[in-house]
């Protein structure tokens, strides 16, 4: 069955070359198999006719049974046409309207047969009409392959004007459907089939194009759903395994004098049993033959760092250097700055390598590393330059590791012989779902606690009407001896008006706290790197009271005096991002606020943005949201929104079936790893095939 499958779709009954390069070229269909995963994303109750003067304004799509009496061609303003039909039944009229293909819809146009007409009405001037409707011959309604409920498939603007509407794609299926005879290859094992209670392949796919009822609708549905993450997960659950046995790592079996050290007399508060659990995780790993490669999530505070550096430690106890790779200078610098702190008592060197060190000292640091007097390099890209040559690198820390891409990371390998354990950070909570898909063949580690001591930081809304009080509010603060972020949305497309945003601000901020009683430190993305760092630097020296910034901020600012952070159209941000910015605060002892400002004029979605913010101080709560809101694809950025090009199932919706399928999935390679025996045969044939593709999944980590 798998081949006539594989037939280009220019050859299915109805399709040809014209209309083959659209469905490619706007859907992506090749291949009779494309046609048949191209999925309806919702179904219509096609069971119900109307008549004309049943038809209230704004309900959902309807059919209508009657004739064509008049067609004529209206010329509006500015040289624009439309067509438009006047169609009657024995209750009355309505017009149907069509804005573009005209000519085409003309000549298809028969007056006085009856046909069913199929579309949204709306009322213009006191009379209904139609725009853009389906229109078939009541002879070939009666005939064709019907169910109660019908399927409407995603579409295009060119689709629709070239012709190719819902009805033509339903056409195009009953014609794919009528050529495979439905038979086609199950592609689950018996066993799982039964006891899941599946519906089978084919029985799966007819009903999620034709569904007989909404019950085996559901079923089909599930189906699907339920495979197409099982064969993610299998081949994620696999990956990690294949890994561990294929690549082996150093074995890290010392913990010795570096590590106690730092643990009985250099650790500046009690670790938390989070963080403790963690180290133990990470110590595991590292001491076993294989490499590590482990996922290390933490909200922003939580401590990552010192786990980050006792990781580091273990490595120089067995003889070996570590790394630490950040995407930013700003970042690399903070860490620098909080690992030479931490570990000024121990005799170890750590060094610091940006695209801004001086040609002399770069000299220096490739030395000392190929001789291996330097323990511990901290740095940006740079890192991943030939001419950094380690002498025996044992872990390497990535932080934040979405903004780098595949190719950079494998570099990072290529250091040594045998790859380097890899520790990677992100203070970005990933919600569980989306981890166990992205992340799926890494070890999850998460800090859920924050280290004693740390308020929780206060966050309100406030409407710019409260502007006056706000402003009073952050006076007492100053007076205080507190200090004070101001942060404006920036928005790629219009930078002007940034920009423009950011100076207003800036001035109206200017009178309000004038000189000598305040001063104002102000950054944005148009300043030289060197203008941006002085001025961070007076502020973080707390020579300045009030940082007026854009989002370059967001990562790797540490000011523990700043206790206020005011976020300018807190509507424009999203989630996460105002998540990260609010952990700019909250850093000291003393208790932190956020303050977010938008214009009365709220989506709902900004609602619920405001409102979780205000609600909860829980990150992986507060990705929850957002994912909820945005979608996995926005939420990784850009580089990875093709990382989830499901067909059928979505992470958010279908966390139970996500985590059903990654349960059997373990089950199945925990007790047949290498897939051999006779009832897993149809799952090791698949796994081949979709290795073989190039699939996102295959670059993962």
């Amino acid at each position: 069955m798998s081949n006539i499958l594989q037939t280009p779709i220019e050859f299915l009954k109805g399709v040809g070359p014209a209309r083959s390069l659209l469905l490619q070229k706007e859907l992506g269909i090749f291949k009779y198999e494309d046609l048949l995963n191209f999925y309806p994303n919702r179904y219509i109750d096609r069971t119900k006719y109307y008549k004309i003067n049943e038809i209230q304004n704004n309900i959902a799509e309807i059919q209508i049974i009657g004739k064509i009496l008049t067609i004529r061609t209206i010329e509006a303003a500015k040289g624009s046409k439309r067509l438009v039909a006047t169609f009657a039944d024995s209750t009355g009229q309505i017009d149907l309207v069509w804005f573009q293909g005209l000519k085409w819809i003309k000549e298809s146009l028969q007056l006085n047969v009856p046909i069913v007409v199929f579309g949204k009405c709306s009322s213009f001037s006191g009379i209904y009409n139609m725009a853009h409707p389906e229109i078939e011959l009541l002879k070939d309604h009666e005939q064709s392959l019907r169910t109660a409920l019908q399927p409407v498939y995603p579409s295009t603007e060119l689709l629709v004007n070239r012709g190719v509407t819902n009805r033509v794609v339903t056409k195009m299926m009953q014609q794919l459907f009528l050529e495979t005879g439905l038979l086609f290859t199950e592609t689950l094992p018996e066993y799982l089939i039964t006891e899941l209670k599946l519906l089978s392949k084919s029985h799966a796919l007819f009903n999620i194009h034709f569904p007989q009822s909404q019950e085996t609708l559901i079923k089909a549905t599930f189906r699907l759903k339920f495979e197409e993450l099982f064969y993610i997960q299998i081949q994620l659950v696999l990956k990690n395994l294949i890994r561990k046995h294929k690549i082996k790592g150093h074995p890290f079996t010392t913990v010795g004098s570096y590590f106690n050290q730092f643990y009985s007399q250099c650790l500046p508060f009690e670790l938390t049993n989070a963080q403790k659990k963690v180290i133990k995780e990470i110590r595991n790993d590292m001491g076993s033959n294989a490499q590590m490669n482990r996922l290390l999530q933490g909200d922003v505070g939580s401590g990552k760092t010192i786990v980050a550096l006792m990781s580091m430690l273990i490595a120089l106890d067995n003889n070996f250097q570590a790394c630490l790779m950040a995407p930013t200078e700003i970042l690399a610098n903070q860490h620098f700055t909080g690992l030479t702190e931490l570990a000024q008592q121990l005799p170890i060197t750590i060094k610091l390598l940006t695209g801004s060190t001086k040609i002399a000292q770069r000299r220096i640091i490739h030395e000392e590393l190929e001789q291996g007097k330097l323990h511990i390099l901290i740095g940006t890209h740079a890192l991943l330059e030939d001419k950094v040559k380690f002498k025996n690198l044992g872990l390497a820390v990535i932080d934040e590791q979405h903004r780098f891409g595949v190719e950079q990371r494998s570099k990072l390998w290529r250091k040594n012989e045998v790859p380097p354990h890899i520790l990677v950070m992100t203070a970005t909570p990933i919600p569980r779902t989306l981890a166990m898909s992205l992340y799926g063949d890494l070890d999850i580690s998460v800090i859920d606690e924050l280290p004693p001591g740390r308020k929780p930081i206060q966050t309100v809304h406030r409407f710019d009407s409260n502007r006056l009080k706000v402003w009073r509010f952050i006076k007492d603060e100053i007076a205080k001896g507190r200090q004070v972020y101001i942060v404006y949305p920036l928005i790629q497309e219009s930078e002007k008006m940034d920009f423009k945003d950011l100076m207003d601000g800036y001035e109206s901020i200017s009178r309000d706290f004038p000189l000598p009683e305040y001063s104002i430190s102000m950054v944005h993305g148009k300043m030289k790197p060197a203008d941006k760092d002085s001025e961070m630097q007076r502020f973080s020296q707390g020579k300045t009271n009030i940082l007026v910034a854009t989002t370059v901020i967001e990562v790797g600012v540490n000011i523990p005096n700043a206790s206020v952070m005011i976020i300018e159209s807190a509507e424009r941000f999203g989630l996460s991002q105002l998540h990260q910015l609010r952990g700019r605060v909250g850093r000291g002892a003393e208790q932190s606020y956020c303050i977010l400002m938008t214009s009365f004029k709220l989506s709902n979605d900004s609602k619920t943005r405001m409102e979780t913010m205000v609600r909860t101080n829980d990150g992986f709560e507060i990705a929850e949201v957002d994912l909820k809101l945005r979608g996995p694809g926005d939420l990784m950025g850009t580089q990875q929104s093709g990382v989830l090009n499901l067909q059928i199932a979505d992470i958010v919706r279908d966390k139970d079936i996500l985590i059903l399928a990654r349960n059997y999935a373990f089950k199945i390679i925990k007790e047949d790893s290498n897939l051999i025996k006779k009832e897993n045969q149809i799952v090791r044939k698949i796994y081949i095939e979709l290795s073989k593709k190039k699939n996102i999944w295959n670059y993962i980590s």
